[in-house]
Protein backbone atom coordinates (compact mmCIF):
# COMPACT_ATOMS: atom_id res chain seq x y z
CA UNK A 1 0.00 0.00 0.00
CA UNK A 2 2.93 2.37 0.60
CA UNK A 3 4.10 2.01 -3.02
CA UNK A 4 0.57 2.76 -4.27
CA UNK A 5 0.38 5.87 -2.07
CA UNK A 6 3.75 7.03 -3.41
CA UNK A 7 2.59 6.55 -7.01
CA UNK A 8 -0.58 8.53 -6.36
CA UNK A 9 1.38 11.38 -4.76
CA UNK A 10 3.96 11.54 -7.58
CA UNK A 11 1.36 11.52 -10.32
CA UNK A 12 -0.73 14.19 -8.57
CA UNK A 13 2.35 16.40 -8.10
CA UNK A 14 3.40 16.17 -11.76
CA UNK A 15 -0.01 17.01 -13.18
CA UNK A 16 -0.64 19.73 -10.62
CA UNK A 17 2.69 21.48 -11.27
CA UNK A 18 2.11 21.24 -15.03
CA UNK A 19 -1.33 22.83 -14.69
CA UNK A 20 0.05 25.63 -12.52
CA UNK A 21 2.82 26.29 -15.04
CA UNK A 22 0.32 26.52 -17.90
CA UNK A 23 -1.91 28.89 -15.91
CA UNK A 24 1.07 31.09 -15.01
CA UNK A 25 2.20 31.14 -18.65
CA UNK A 26 -1.28 32.15 -19.81
CA UNK A 27 -1.54 34.90 -17.18
CA UNK A 28 1.91 36.34 -18.00
CA UNK A 29 1.24 36.14 -21.75
CA UNK A 30 -2.06 37.98 -21.29
CA UNK A 31 -0.42 40.74 -19.24
CA UNK A 32 2.43 41.21 -21.71
CA UNK A 33 0.06 41.29 -24.67
CA UNK A 34 -2.28 43.76 -22.98
CA UNK A 35 0.59 46.11 -22.07
CA UNK A 36 1.88 45.97 -25.63
CA UNK A 37 -1.57 46.67 -27.05
CA UNK A 38 -2.14 49.59 -24.64
CA UNK A 39 1.13 51.14 -25.78
CA UNK A 40 0.14 50.60 -29.41
CA UNK A 41 -3.28 52.14 -28.79
CA UNK A 42 -1.61 55.20 -27.21
CA UNK A 43 0.49 55.61 -30.36
CA UNK A 44 -2.65 55.30 -32.47
CA UNK A 45 -4.38 57.98 -30.41
CA UNK A 46 -1.42 60.31 -30.91
CA UNK A 47 -1.46 59.67 -34.66
CA UNK A 48 -5.22 60.38 -34.87
CA UNK A 49 -4.67 63.61 -32.91
CA UNK A 50 -1.94 64.80 -35.28
CA UNK A 51 -4.00 63.83 -38.33
CA UNK A 52 -6.95 65.81 -37.01
CA UNK A 53 -4.64 68.74 -36.27
CA UNK A 54 -3.68 68.88 -39.96
CA UNK A 55 -7.15 70.09 -40.89
CA UNK A 56 -6.99 72.90 -38.35
CA UNK A 57 -3.50 73.96 -39.44
CA UNK A 58 -4.50 74.11 -43.11
CA UNK A 59 -7.45 76.36 -42.25
CA UNK A 60 -5.25 78.65 -40.12
CA UNK A 61 -2.67 78.87 -42.89
CA UNK A 62 -5.38 79.71 -45.43
CA UNK A 63 -6.68 82.49 -43.17
CA UNK A 64 -3.18 83.94 -42.66
CA UNK A 65 -2.49 83.73 -46.42
CA UNK A 66 -5.70 85.61 -47.13
CA UNK A 67 -4.77 88.31 -44.59
CA UNK A 68 -1.31 88.63 -46.09
CA UNK A 69 -2.76 88.96 -49.59
CA UNK A 70 -5.07 91.84 -48.59
CA UNK A 71 -2.38 93.36 -46.28
CA UNK A 72 -4.37 93.04 -43.07
CA UNK A 73 -2.94 92.29 -39.61
CA UNK A 74 -3.82 88.98 -37.97
CA UNK A 75 -4.73 88.32 -34.33
CA UNK A 76 -2.96 84.93 -34.60
CA UNK A 77 0.41 85.32 -32.84
CA UNK A 78 1.98 82.22 -34.36
CA UNK A 79 4.14 82.98 -37.39
CA UNK A 80 3.09 81.85 -40.85
CA UNK A 81 6.40 80.12 -41.46
CA UNK A 82 6.22 78.14 -38.21
CA UNK A 83 2.70 76.92 -38.96
CA UNK A 84 3.61 76.02 -42.54
CA UNK A 85 6.69 74.09 -41.41
CA UNK A 86 4.69 72.15 -38.78
CA UNK A 87 1.88 71.39 -41.25
CA UNK A 88 4.23 70.25 -44.01
CA UNK A 89 6.47 68.11 -41.75
CA UNK A 90 3.50 66.43 -40.06
CA UNK A 91 1.95 65.52 -43.41
CA UNK A 92 5.21 64.08 -44.74
CA UNK A 93 5.80 62.09 -41.53
CA UNK A 94 2.24 60.71 -41.58
CA UNK A 95 2.68 59.73 -45.21
CA UNK A 96 6.07 58.06 -44.59
CA UNK A 97 4.89 56.15 -41.51
CA UNK A 98 7.09 57.70 -38.80
CA UNK A 99 5.89 60.56 -36.59
CA UNK A 100 8.63 62.43 -34.68
CA UNK A 101 7.41 64.53 -31.77
CA UNK A 102 8.43 64.22 -28.10
CA UNK A 103 9.30 60.67 -29.19
CA UNK A 104 9.10 58.65 -32.37
CA UNK A 105 5.68 57.15 -33.10
CA UNK A 106 5.08 54.42 -35.64
CA UNK A 107 2.19 55.20 -37.98
CA UNK A 108 0.48 51.88 -38.74
CA UNK A 109 -1.11 52.23 -42.16
CA UNK A 110 -3.18 49.84 -44.14
CA UNK A 111 -3.27 49.72 -47.95
CA UNK A 112 -6.43 51.80 -47.72
CA UNK A 113 -4.58 54.59 -45.90
CA UNK A 114 -1.70 54.40 -48.38
CA UNK A 115 -4.16 54.88 -51.23
CA UNK A 116 -5.77 57.81 -49.37
CA UNK A 117 -2.38 59.52 -48.92
CA UNK A 118 -1.69 58.92 -52.61
CA UNK A 119 -4.98 60.63 -53.49
CA UNK A 120 -4.35 63.59 -51.19
CA UNK A 121 -0.75 64.13 -52.28
CA UNK A 122 -1.57 66.32 -55.36
CA UNK A 123 -3.86 68.49 -53.23
CA UNK A 124 -1.15 68.83 -50.56
CA UNK A 125 1.53 69.74 -53.08
CA UNK A 126 -0.70 72.36 -54.76
CA UNK A 127 -1.61 73.99 -51.44
CA UNK A 128 2.03 73.86 -50.28
CA UNK A 129 3.18 75.61 -53.46
CA UNK A 130 0.57 78.32 -52.94
CA UNK A 131 1.66 78.86 -49.32
CA UNK A 132 5.30 79.01 -50.42
CA UNK A 133 4.51 81.87 -52.83
CA UNK A 134 2.53 83.74 -50.16
CA UNK A 135 5.37 83.47 -47.62
CA UNK A 136 7.97 84.97 -50.02
CA UNK A 137 8.67 88.57 -49.02
CA UNK A 138 9.30 89.66 -52.60
CA UNK A 139 6.11 88.22 -54.07
CA UNK A 140 3.90 90.74 -55.89
CA UNK A 141 0.22 91.15 -54.98
CA UNK A 142 -0.79 89.50 -58.24
CA UNK A 143 1.39 86.48 -57.54
CA UNK A 144 -0.01 86.19 -54.05
CA UNK A 145 -3.58 86.42 -55.36
CA UNK A 146 -2.86 83.66 -57.87
CA UNK A 147 -1.29 81.55 -55.09
CA UNK A 148 -4.29 82.21 -52.80
CA UNK A 149 -6.67 81.18 -55.60
CA UNK A 150 -4.68 77.96 -56.00
CA UNK A 151 -4.91 77.29 -52.24
CA UNK A 152 -8.66 77.95 -52.15
CA UNK A 153 -9.16 75.76 -55.21
CA UNK A 154 -7.60 72.72 -53.51
CA UNK A 155 -8.42 73.41 -49.85
CA UNK A 156 -11.94 71.88 -49.80
CA UNK A 157 -10.87 68.61 -51.43
CA UNK A 158 -7.81 68.49 -49.11
CA UNK A 159 -10.02 68.92 -46.01
CA UNK A 160 -12.47 66.27 -47.22
CA UNK A 161 -9.72 63.75 -47.95
CA UNK A 162 -7.98 64.58 -44.66
CA UNK A 163 -11.26 64.04 -42.84
CA UNK A 164 -11.58 60.60 -44.47
CA UNK A 165 -7.99 59.80 -43.42
CA UNK A 166 -8.72 60.76 -39.79
CA UNK A 167 -11.81 58.56 -39.70
CA UNK A 168 -9.88 55.68 -41.33
CA UNK A 169 -7.14 55.98 -38.68
CA UNK A 170 -9.80 55.90 -35.97
CA UNK A 171 -11.59 52.92 -37.58
CA UNK A 172 -8.39 50.87 -37.84
CA UNK A 173 -7.48 51.70 -34.24
CA UNK A 174 -10.93 50.52 -33.12
CA UNK A 175 -10.48 47.32 -35.15
CA UNK A 176 -7.22 46.62 -33.33
CA UNK A 177 -8.97 47.11 -29.99
CA UNK A 178 -11.64 44.62 -31.05
CA UNK A 179 -8.90 42.15 -31.97
CA UNK A 180 -7.49 42.58 -28.46
CA UNK A 181 -10.88 41.70 -27.01
CA UNK A 182 -11.05 38.53 -29.09
CA UNK A 183 -7.56 37.51 -27.99
CA UNK A 184 -8.52 38.15 -24.37
CA UNK A 185 -11.47 35.80 -24.85
CA UNK A 186 -9.14 33.20 -26.31
CA UNK A 187 -6.81 33.49 -23.31
CA UNK A 188 -9.75 33.21 -20.94
CA UNK A 189 -11.01 30.14 -22.79
CA UNK A 190 -7.57 28.58 -22.65
CA UNK A 191 -7.40 29.23 -18.91
CA UNK A 192 -10.80 27.65 -18.32
CA UNK A 193 -9.85 24.70 -20.51
CA UNK A 194 -6.67 24.26 -18.46
CA UNK A 195 -8.70 24.24 -15.26
CA UNK A 196 -11.05 21.68 -16.79
CA UNK A 197 -8.15 19.47 -17.84
CA UNK A 198 -6.69 19.84 -14.36
CA UNK A 199 -9.94 18.52 -12.95
CA UNK A 200 -9.94 15.54 -15.32
CA UNK A 201 -6.22 14.76 -15.22
CA UNK A 202 -5.49 15.46 -11.54
CA UNK A 203 -8.53 15.11 -9.36
CA UNK A 204 -10.37 12.35 -11.24
CA UNK A 205 -7.30 10.03 -11.16
CA UNK A 206 -6.97 10.67 -7.45
CA UNK A 207 -10.60 9.67 -6.95
CA UNK A 208 -10.13 6.56 -9.05
CA UNK A 209 -7.03 5.55 -7.14
CA UNK A 210 -8.90 6.11 -3.90
CA UNK A 211 -11.75 3.95 -5.16
CA UNK A 212 -9.26 1.27 -6.17
CA UNK A 213 -7.73 1.31 -2.70
CA UNK A 214 -11.18 1.04 -1.14
CA UNK A 215 -12.03 -1.95 -3.32
CA UNK A 216 -8.78 -3.71 -2.35
CA UNK A 217 -9.46 -3.07 1.32
CA UNK A 218 -12.99 -4.39 0.86
CA UNK A 219 -11.75 -7.58 -0.77
CA UNK A 220 -9.24 -8.04 2.02
CA UNK A 221 -11.92 -7.48 4.59
CA UNK A 222 -14.23 -10.02 2.96
CA UNK A 223 -11.45 -12.61 2.68
CA UNK A 224 -10.51 -12.19 6.36
CA UNK A 225 -14.12 -12.22 7.61
CA UNK A 226 -15.68 -14.75 5.23
CA UNK A 227 -17.18 -16.66 8.15
CA UNK A 228 -18.99 -13.65 9.56
CA UNK A 229 -22.27 -14.13 7.72
CA UNK A 230 -24.36 -12.22 10.19
CA UNK A 231 -22.22 -9.13 9.72
CA UNK A 232 -22.55 -9.45 5.96
CA UNK A 233 -26.30 -9.73 6.29
CA UNK A 234 -26.33 -6.67 8.53
CA UNK A 235 -24.28 -4.79 5.94
CA UNK A 236 -26.78 -5.74 3.23
CA UNK A 237 -29.67 -4.57 5.33
CA UNK A 238 -27.81 -1.34 6.01
CA UNK A 239 -27.26 -0.90 2.28
CA UNK A 240 -30.96 -1.38 1.56
CA UNK A 241 -31.77 1.13 4.28
CA UNK A 242 -29.33 3.55 2.68
CA UNK A 243 -31.08 3.16 -0.68
CA UNK A 244 -34.40 3.82 0.96
CA UNK A 245 -32.93 6.89 2.63
CA UNK A 246 -31.64 8.15 -0.72
CA UNK A 247 -35.04 7.60 -2.29
CA UNK A 248 -36.66 9.44 0.60
CA UNK A 249 -34.21 12.32 0.20
CA UNK A 250 -35.02 12.53 -3.51
CA UNK A 251 -38.72 12.68 -2.73
CA UNK A 252 -38.10 15.40 -0.17
CA UNK A 253 -36.02 17.36 -2.68
CA UNK A 254 -38.77 17.02 -5.27
CA UNK A 255 -41.41 18.14 -2.79
CA UNK A 256 -39.22 21.08 -1.74
CA UNK A 257 -38.70 22.09 -5.38
CA UNK A 258 -42.44 21.91 -6.09
CA UNK A 259 -43.13 23.97 -2.99
CA UNK A 260 -40.57 26.55 -4.09
CA UNK A 261 -42.10 26.78 -7.57
CA UNK A 262 -45.55 27.16 -6.01
CA UNK A 263 -44.29 29.92 -3.72
CA UNK A 264 -42.64 31.64 -6.70
CA UNK A 265 -45.89 31.46 -8.67
CA UNK A 266 -47.84 32.83 -5.71
CA UNK A 267 -45.34 35.64 -5.29
CA UNK A 268 -45.66 36.49 -8.98
CA UNK A 269 -49.46 36.52 -8.73
CA UNK A 270 -49.31 38.70 -5.61
CA UNK A 271 -46.88 41.09 -7.29
CA UNK A 272 -49.07 41.29 -10.38
CA UNK A 273 -52.16 41.88 -8.27
CA UNK A 274 -50.35 44.50 -6.17
CA UNK A 275 -49.09 46.37 -9.24
CA UNK A 276 -52.51 46.15 -10.89
CA UNK A 277 -54.10 47.45 -7.72
CA UNK A 278 -51.57 50.28 -7.57
CA UNK A 279 -52.32 51.22 -11.18
CA UNK A 280 -56.09 51.09 -10.54
CA UNK A 281 -55.67 53.23 -7.44
CA UNK A 282 -53.48 55.68 -9.35
CA UNK A 283 -56.06 55.81 -12.15
CA UNK A 284 -58.89 56.40 -9.67
CA UNK A 285 -56.92 59.00 -7.72
CA UNK A 286 -55.90 60.78 -10.94
CA UNK A 287 -59.53 60.86 -12.06
CA UNK A 288 -60.61 62.22 -8.67
CA UNK A 289 -57.94 64.92 -8.85
CA UNK A 290 -58.88 65.91 -12.37
CA UNK A 291 -62.67 65.68 -12.12
CA UNK A 292 -63.10 66.62 -8.47
CA UNK A 293 -60.44 68.91 -7.04
CA UNK A 294 -59.48 70.21 -10.51
CA UNK A 295 -63.04 71.30 -11.31
CA UNK A 296 -63.49 72.89 -7.88
CA UNK A 297 -60.22 74.81 -8.29
CA UNK A 298 -61.33 75.98 -11.73
CA UNK A 299 -64.61 77.23 -10.25
CA UNK A 300 -62.69 78.95 -7.45
CA UNK A 301 -60.47 80.65 -10.02
CA UNK A 302 -63.48 81.92 -11.94
CA UNK A 303 -65.06 83.36 -8.75
CA UNK A 304 -61.77 85.01 -7.79
CA UNK A 305 -61.40 86.60 -11.23
CA UNK A 306 -64.99 87.83 -11.02
CA UNK A 307 -64.32 89.40 -7.59
CA UNK A 308 -61.10 90.94 -8.92
CA UNK A 309 -63.09 92.82 -11.59
CA UNK A 310 -65.57 94.26 -9.03
CA UNK A 311 -65.58 98.06 -9.11
CA UNK A 312 -65.74 98.43 -5.33
CA UNK A 313 -62.22 97.11 -4.87
CA UNK A 314 -59.33 99.50 -4.50
CA UNK A 315 -55.94 98.93 -6.17
CA UNK A 316 -54.43 97.12 -3.17
CA UNK A 317 -57.32 94.66 -2.93
CA UNK A 318 -57.33 94.18 -6.70
CA UNK A 319 -53.59 93.36 -6.55
CA UNK A 320 -54.22 90.82 -3.79
CA UNK A 321 -56.99 89.22 -5.86
CA UNK A 322 -54.60 89.08 -8.84
CA UNK A 323 -52.02 87.26 -6.67
CA UNK A 324 -54.78 84.94 -5.45
CA UNK A 325 -55.83 84.15 -9.04
CA UNK A 326 -52.22 83.44 -10.00
CA UNK A 327 -51.79 81.15 -6.96
CA UNK A 328 -55.01 79.29 -7.83
CA UNK A 329 -53.76 78.90 -11.42
CA UNK A 330 -50.46 77.42 -10.14
CA UNK A 331 -52.39 75.01 -7.92
CA UNK A 332 -54.53 73.95 -10.89
CA UNK A 333 -51.43 73.34 -13.03
CA UNK A 334 -49.74 71.38 -10.23
CA UNK A 335 -52.90 69.30 -9.71
CA UNK A 336 -53.05 68.54 -13.42
CA UNK A 337 -49.37 67.56 -13.44
CA UNK A 338 -49.83 65.29 -10.41
CA UNK A 339 -52.89 63.73 -12.06
CA UNK A 340 -50.92 63.17 -15.27
CA UNK A 341 -47.97 61.62 -13.43
CA UNK A 342 -50.31 59.22 -11.63
CA UNK A 343 -51.90 58.02 -14.89
CA UNK A 344 -50.93 59.76 -18.17
CA UNK A 345 -53.95 60.26 -20.39
CA UNK A 346 -51.73 60.11 -23.50
CA UNK A 347 -50.86 56.49 -22.65
CA UNK A 348 -54.42 55.30 -23.30
CA UNK A 349 -55.15 57.85 -26.05
CA UNK A 350 -51.97 57.85 -28.17
CA UNK A 351 -49.82 54.94 -26.96
CA UNK A 352 -46.38 54.37 -25.44
CA UNK A 353 -44.26 56.33 -27.94
CA UNK A 354 -46.19 59.58 -27.57
CA UNK A 355 -46.25 59.21 -23.76
CA UNK A 356 -42.49 58.71 -23.57
CA UNK A 357 -41.89 61.71 -25.83
CA UNK A 358 -44.13 63.88 -23.65
CA UNK A 359 -42.42 62.54 -20.49
CA UNK A 360 -39.04 63.63 -21.86
CA UNK A 361 -40.36 67.05 -22.84
CA UNK A 362 -41.99 67.74 -19.47
CA UNK A 363 -39.05 66.45 -17.43
CA UNK A 364 -36.47 68.42 -19.44
CA UNK A 365 -38.14 71.67 -18.36
CA UNK A 366 -37.29 71.09 -14.71
CA UNK A 367 -33.80 69.53 -14.91
CA UNK A 368 -30.42 70.70 -16.18
CA UNK A 369 -29.59 67.44 -17.95
CA UNK A 370 -30.09 67.05 -21.69
CA UNK A 371 -32.97 64.61 -22.28
CA UNK A 372 -33.40 62.93 -25.68
CA UNK A 373 -36.13 60.58 -26.91
CA UNK A 374 -35.52 58.36 -29.93
CA UNK A 375 -38.34 56.21 -31.21
CA UNK A 376 -41.75 56.22 -32.88
CA UNK A 377 -44.47 58.53 -31.59
CA UNK A 378 -47.39 56.84 -33.32
CA UNK A 379 -46.18 53.25 -33.52
CA UNK A 380 -48.13 50.04 -33.21
CA UNK A 381 -50.35 49.98 -30.12
CA UNK A 382 -49.47 47.44 -27.45
CA UNK A 383 -51.69 45.78 -24.82
CA UNK A 384 -52.54 48.23 -22.01
CA UNK A 385 -50.65 46.20 -19.38
CA UNK A 386 -47.52 46.21 -21.55
CA UNK A 387 -47.73 49.95 -22.22
CA UNK A 388 -48.24 50.77 -18.53
CA UNK A 389 -45.41 48.43 -17.44
CA UNK A 390 -42.88 49.82 -19.97
CA UNK A 391 -43.90 53.41 -19.16
CA UNK A 392 -43.39 52.83 -15.42
CA UNK A 393 -40.00 51.22 -16.08
CA UNK A 394 -38.91 54.19 -18.22
CA UNK A 395 -40.26 56.63 -15.61
CA UNK A 396 -38.39 54.85 -12.80
CA UNK A 397 -35.14 54.66 -14.78
CA UNK A 398 -35.39 58.35 -15.75
CA UNK A 399 -36.02 59.43 -12.14
CA UNK A 400 -33.09 57.32 -10.90
CA UNK A 401 -30.76 58.82 -13.53
CA UNK A 402 -31.82 62.36 -12.60
CA UNK A 403 -31.53 61.79 -8.82
CA UNK A 404 -28.42 59.64 -8.56
CA UNK A 405 -26.38 59.64 -11.79
CA UNK A 406 -25.55 63.38 -12.21
CA UNK A 407 -25.76 62.68 -15.95
CA UNK A 408 -25.14 65.46 -18.51
CA UNK A 409 -27.27 63.53 -21.03
CA UNK A 410 -30.08 60.97 -20.68
CA UNK A 411 -31.37 59.11 -23.73
CA UNK A 412 -34.61 57.07 -23.95
CA UNK A 413 -34.88 54.77 -26.97
CA UNK A 414 -37.92 52.74 -28.07
CA UNK A 415 -37.72 50.16 -30.85
CA UNK A 416 -40.83 48.33 -32.06
CA UNK A 417 -41.17 45.42 -34.46
CA UNK A 418 -44.16 43.14 -35.01
CA UNK A 419 -42.50 40.54 -32.74
CA UNK A 420 -40.35 42.53 -30.35
CA UNK A 421 -40.29 45.70 -28.25
CA UNK A 422 -37.00 47.07 -26.89
CA UNK A 423 -36.89 49.95 -24.36
CA UNK A 424 -33.50 51.43 -23.45
CA UNK A 425 -32.62 54.21 -20.96
CA UNK A 426 -29.00 55.38 -21.17
CA UNK A 427 -27.19 58.07 -19.22
CA UNK A 428 -23.65 59.43 -19.25
CA UNK A 429 -23.48 59.83 -15.48
CA UNK A 430 -21.21 58.45 -12.78
CA UNK A 431 -22.56 54.88 -12.94
CA UNK A 432 -22.04 52.23 -10.28
CA UNK A 433 -20.45 48.83 -9.83
CA UNK A 434 -22.73 45.84 -10.45
CA UNK A 435 -20.34 43.59 -8.47
CA UNK A 436 -20.92 45.47 -5.22
CA UNK A 437 -21.95 42.91 -2.63
CA UNK A 438 -22.61 44.95 0.51
CA UNK A 439 -25.90 46.81 0.62
CA UNK A 440 -24.31 49.80 2.35
CA UNK A 441 -21.89 50.30 -0.54
CA UNK A 442 -24.56 50.23 -3.23
CA UNK A 443 -26.09 53.42 -4.60
CA UNK A 444 -29.66 54.22 -3.56
CA UNK A 445 -30.89 53.31 -7.04
CA UNK A 446 -30.32 49.59 -6.33
CA UNK A 447 -32.48 49.45 -3.20
CA UNK A 448 -35.98 49.77 -4.60
CA UNK A 449 -35.82 51.13 -8.16
CA UNK A 450 -34.03 48.18 -9.76
CA UNK A 451 -36.14 45.67 -7.82
CA UNK A 452 -39.34 47.35 -9.05
CA UNK A 453 -38.09 47.31 -12.64
CA UNK A 454 -37.09 43.63 -12.36
CA UNK A 455 -40.52 42.76 -10.94
CA UNK A 456 -42.37 44.58 -13.72
CA UNK A 457 -40.16 43.00 -16.39
CA UNK A 458 -40.71 39.51 -14.95
CA UNK A 459 -44.48 40.06 -14.92
CA UNK A 460 -44.30 41.06 -18.59
CA UNK A 461 -42.26 37.90 -19.39
CA UNK A 462 -39.38 40.11 -20.58
CA UNK A 463 -35.64 40.37 -20.09
CA UNK A 464 -34.00 43.19 -18.09
CA UNK A 465 -30.34 43.96 -18.78
CA UNK A 466 -28.32 46.44 -16.71
CA UNK A 467 -24.89 47.65 -17.82
CA UNK A 468 -23.01 50.10 -15.62
CA UNK A 469 -19.46 50.95 -14.61
CA UNK A 470 -18.18 53.74 -12.34
CA UNK A 471 -17.69 56.99 -14.30
CA UNK A 472 -18.94 55.33 -17.53
CA UNK A 473 -22.71 55.76 -17.23
CA UNK A 474 -25.56 53.27 -17.00
CA UNK A 475 -27.80 51.52 -19.52
CA UNK A 476 -31.07 49.81 -18.57
CA UNK A 477 -32.56 47.73 -21.38
CA UNK A 478 -35.88 45.85 -21.44
CA UNK A 479 -36.68 43.38 -24.22
CA UNK A 480 -40.19 41.93 -24.71
CA UNK A 481 -41.20 39.30 -27.25
CA UNK A 482 -44.75 39.76 -28.48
Amino acid sequence: MSQLDQQVANRLTRFYMLALAILALLAISGLVFIRHTISTHYDDSRVVNVAGRQRMLSQRLTKLALLRTVNLSAADTVSFDSLLRTWSQSHIQLRNGTLRMEKTYTVRKSPTLDSMFTRIEPEFQAINRGFAVVRQPGATPGQRQQALALVLQHELSFLQLMNEIVFQFDTESFTRVRSLERIEWLLTTATLLTLLLEGFLVFRPVVRYAQHVVRRLDRSERSLQAANGELEQANQELLRANHQLVATQKELLQITEEKYQLQLAEETIRSAALLEGQEDERRRFARELHDGIGQMLTGLKLHAEKLKSTAVLDDKQRSRFADLCELIYDIIQTTRQVSYNLMPSTLSDFGLGASLHLLVEQTSRSVSSQLVYEGPRDGQRLPPAVEIGLYRIAQEALNNAIKHADAPQIRIQLQQTPRQVVLSVQDTGKGFSLKTSTKAARPPVSVNGLDNMRTRTRLLNGQLTIRSKPKQGTEIKVCLYL
